[in-house]
């Protein structure tokens, strides 16, 4: 009898069956791969993959471009994984991200996320994020961001922050801010800050800003400030401001101020300012006040031209135009005032060209005419220097 059993047809048929299954697996230490070891579908660590890849936690990845599904953070690594197409998980990251990624918890890239990125907590790269990105609670970068940045808390970029951004505490930059820029609280930038900016507490830049720019409390930069500058206490730059300024309490800038200004209790500046300025209580400039003023109390500059009304007082060395005040128009250090001034008191220290209209004028000199009820011209012969009703010129 022999002991030899020879395969019978069937048995041959499921052999052939099973070895056509196994053999276009990939199998190693790492990972399964179906059909090859560098494409299709992959369980587990696989190092350089195409296609639809999942893994507990990648570990010195080189490349993944497709589908990418892990369950936690990558482990530190020398190595900066590419990450190019959908990335999902609780934790998905990696050296650089590209495409979309989802992300349960967060999003994390060593150095770079682009494309488009939601995650419930936060997201953050070490240098660069770009794209539409979205977290429930912070999105940063060490870097530069732009495009759509969206943080419910809020949104930091260490360079440049640019496009849309929204976050409900604070947004701030290291570099310059540019776009949209809207938080609850507040925004900053450490460059120049451009755009429309809306910010419920305050603004900043430690440079210039330019735009649109309305903040619930205070605005300020420390150099020039350009637009449209609203804040319910206070706008303030180093530098020079230029454009329609609006302030609850006071407007002020180092420099120059040239424009339409509004300060609900004072505008001044360090130099000029020049347009049309309107101050609660006071205007004051530390050269020139030029244009049309009104000061709820007093107006002044070491020259004051166009016109210039205050409820107290109007004051400078030069003043020429039309002057009008409640008490006292004035001219100090042998100064010169031409043109047209009205007040009770028209107190020349110095030359008087032109008109002045009040109860009591006087002038060390004067070449035009005073209309009161005392007029003095310290110059005028002796018996000509104190008369009423009108005064002038008698040499």
């Amino acid at each position: 009898m022999s002991v030899f059993t020879p395969f019978k047809r069937s048995d041959c048929a499921w052999a052939f069956a099973i070895s056509m299954f196994i053999l276009p697996f990939s199998v190693s230490a790492r990972s399964l791969d179906i059909p090859s070891s560098g494409s299709g579908i992959s369980f587990g660590n696989s190092k350089a993959f195409t296609g639809l890849r999942f893994n507990y936690r990648d570990r010195d990845v080189d490349y993944v471009n497709g589908i990418n599904v892990t369950l936690w953070k990558p482990y530190e690594s020398d190595q900066l994984s590419r990450i190019k197409g959908f990335s999902l998980g609780p934790l998905p990251g990696g050296g650089s991200l590209s495409g979309i990624q989802l992300g349960a918890l967060g999003i994390a890239a060593e150095t770079q996320i682009k494309g488009i990125s939601f995650a419930l907590l936060g997201i953050g790269s070490g240098a660069v994020v770009k794209g539409i990105s979205i977290a429930g609670l912070g999105l940063g970068t060490g870097g530069i961001m732009t495009g759509v940045n969206i943080g419910g808390l809020g949104v930091g970029a260490g360079g440049v922050l640019s496009g849309i951004t929204l976050a409900g505490l604070g947004a701030g930059s290291g570099g310059d801010a540019t776009g949209l820029t809207i938080a609850g609280l507040g925004v900053g930038a450490g460059g120049d800050l451009m755009g429309v900016t809306l910010a419920g507490l305050g603004a900043g830049a430690s440079e210039n800003a330019t735009g649109l720019h309305c903040a619930g409390l205070g605005l300020g930069v420390g150099g020039k400030l350009t637009g449209i500058s609203l804040a319910g206490f206070g706008v303030g730059a180093g530098g020079d401001i230029v454009g329609i300024s609006l302030a609850g309490f006071g407007v002020g800038a180092g420099k120059s101020i040239k424009g339409i200004t509004i300060g609900g209790f004072g505008v001044g500046a360090g130099k000029s300012i020049k347009g049309i300025t309107i101050g609660g209580l006071g205007v004051g400039a530390g050269s020139e006040l030029c244009g049309i003023t009104l000061a709820g109390l007093g107006a002044g500059g070491r020259s004051v031209k166009g016109l210039a009304m205050a409820g107290i007082t109007v004051a400078g060395k030069e003043l020429g135009g039309v002057q009008l005040a409640l008490a006292t128009v004035r001219v100090v250090d042998d100064g010169r005032m031409s043109l047209f001034s009205a007040s009770a008191f028209n107190h020349i220290q110095g030359t008087q060209s032109g008109l002045s209209i009040g109860l009591v004028n006087y002038a060390r000199r004067l070449k035009g005419l005073q209309l009161g009820l005392i007029n003095i011209v310290r110059d005028n012969r002796k018996h000509l220097r104190v008369l009423p009703l009108f005064n002038a010129d008698f040499h």
